[in-house]
């Protein structure tokens, strides 16, 4: 399908990223609606064209809406997935109650996978939507220079290549370029695995180590998310690519990263449970580091990296700990 400026669009999930891709989208729709939980937050996004608490210093477009009631989404052209993947399901099970239109495309912008099943978003979504055709969004673009209009590119996947190409359209702006693929699984499995490594990479900045340690973490990061990724469905090509390397790079090197944040904390010698009451919630990669683990064990894939991150965060392993012994494994070749 084609969508036009007459049409509205729906994002669930109203918090920095959730409404970053509303002000994309909202060059595109005569109106785009963010569905969150507090009625707060909806009369100032409302009242003031604001969301201060995710956005500070942003002024939102006036076609930019907010809402809690999830009706809101019933004549909605496009729908946007923008929430914690634990909230993803529930998301999913919600909208199904409420008899959208099947020619709707559904797209999950949300990074991880679920624990236990181990499956994607996007899965999770066809599962209980099946009638509807599905897509992701990914790449390395914090919603702080994406609100700010800053050059940023990301990458929309489906294997409905017209599709594709129709959300690549209103997912570009004059300061946003989006690029097609149709390795959906490598698009989330990238943005999913990156989680995992910027807490490592902020681990080693509140340690104290300088720019070696964290290109070389980068680096073996490239090469664990991309062993990891090719067992759990994607392309190796997709890993070098916007959802992985780029991804990647962006997370473990800026200060945006809420993920980063939590490892520069954990190097500094925090507690998980200092770093959760201070922040008031826990960054995407905390949890996702127990399905990714899980999910590596099943498939007997090698990985490192993710493994001391786990240890550190559910064996309560420090940080120096586990970087003496990713430093003293047994020696090999870089492409063994």
């Amino acid at each position: 399908m084609s969508f036009n400026s007459s049409q509205s669009a729906v994002v669930l999930g109203s918090g920095s990223w959730g409404t970053a891709l509303a002000m994309v989208l909202s060059e595109h729709f005569s109106k785009v609606t963010l569905i969150g939980r507090s009625i707060e937050q909806c009369s100032e996004i409302n009242g003031f064209h604001t969301n201060a608490n995710y956005l500070p210093r942003v002024d939102l477009p006036k076609n930019i809406v907010a809402s809690v009631d999830y009706t809101d989404a019933s004549d909605a052209s496009l729908i946007l997935f923008v929430l914690p993947t634990s909230a993803t399901r529930t998301a999913a099970t919600a909208l199904s109650s409420i008899g959208i239109s099947s020619n709707v495309p559904l797209v999950s912008c949300s990074k991880g996978i679920e624990r236990g099943s181990g499956i994607r978003m996007s899965e999770i979504i066809s599962e209980l939507l099946p009638e509807h055709s599905i897509a992701v969004h990914s790449g390395p673009t914090h919603a702080e220079e994406v609100s700010a209009h800053l050059a940023s590119a990301a990458v929309v996947g489906s294997t409905n290549s017209a599709l594709a190409e129709d959300l690549q359209a209103v997912f570009t702006t004059s300061y946003f370029r989006t690029y097609t693929s149709d390795d959906v699984a490598g698009i989330e499995l990238g943005g999913a695995l990156k989680n995992v490594f910027a807490i490592a990479a902020g681990i080693i900045s509140g340690i104290g180590l300088g720019d070696n340690a964290i290109a070389a973490l980068v680096t073996r990061g490239l090469a664990e998310m991309t062993r990891l990724g090719i067992a759990l469905g994607g392309r190796p090509e997709t890993f070098s690519g916007l959802s992985g390397m780029g991804d990647l790079m962006v997370t473990c090197y800026s200060s945006h990263s809420r993920n980063n944040r939590v490892g520069k904390a954990l190097g500094s010698g925090e507690t998980l449970e200092e770093i959760t009451e201070r922040l008031g919630m826990v960054a995407e990669g905390v949890p996702n580091t127990l399905s990714i683990h899980e999910a590596a064990r099943k498939h007997g894939i090698e990985t490192p990296i993710i493994d001391a991150v786990y240890q550190i965060l559910y064996e309560d392993k420090s940080a120096q700990e586990a970087l003496v012994d990713l430093l003293t494994r047994d020696l090999k070749p870089e492409m063994g």
